[in-house]
């Protein structure tokens, strides 16, 4: 049945425990190099402190294993990847485009489902799931900069591209930067 899973809300204290989980659910659907994973892990134990931090975690079937996740934060400056994004969009856009998109964001840091789960809807699930009730303005993200299953997604819950091409500090592949007024296409009112 599509997006059978069952999703729940992983407190902080939940999602540091589930942390080695949560990345190995990361490295299955992102095939990053295994040198890179120790770096993830500490980022994401990182974020859990940011403020206004929810995470979404999704399991199927009687096993309490997580299978998929997604897990966002209120922006603000001082944080490395609101900082970045932040000059890149002023770069393109201007003071005014960063104010519009920066100014009162929910960033949603990872979004990541299980391959062999994949295109039966979780994806969309967790992201209305993660953005419902938030008070932030927009949600804003990152995403590999091609035709990708996922950037499809984003596009069909309101995301629009906020810079294209953009490469982040320290090289990597290019990235897309969109943005969304919340609630996101698809959400219920309450």
């Amino acid at each position: 049945m599509p997006g059978a899973a069952l999703l729940r809300e992983l407190s902080q204290a939940d999602f540091r425990a589930e942390l080695d989980g949560l990345v190995a659910v990361y490295a299955a659907a992102m095939q990053p190099e295994a040198a890179q994973l120790p770096g993830r892990l500490s980022i994401m134990e990182r974020h859990a402190s940011y403020p206004a931090f929810k995470c979404i975690g999704a399991t199927a079937g009687d096993s309490p294993q997580v299978i998929a996740f997604a897990y966002g934060f209120r922006g603000e400056a001082g944080q490395w990847w609101h900082d970045v994004v932040r000059s890149g969009v002023i770069a393109a856009g201007g003071e005014s485009a960063a104010t519009a998109w920066l100014s009162d964001p929910m960033e949603i840091a990872e979004v990541h489902v299980r391959p062999e789960y994949q295109h039966q809807g979780i994806g969309r699930r967790l992201m209305l799931a993660l953005t419902a009730g938030r008070t932030e303005r927009t949600a804003i993200l990152s995403t590999q900069d091609a035709d990708s299953p996922a950037r499809r997604l984003y596009h069909s819950l309101g995301f629009t591209d906020l810079l294209a091409s953009f490469v982040f500090p320290g090289g990597g592949p290019p990235y897309a930067i969109m943005g969304a007024v919340l609630p996101l296409h698809g959400a219920t009112s309450p």
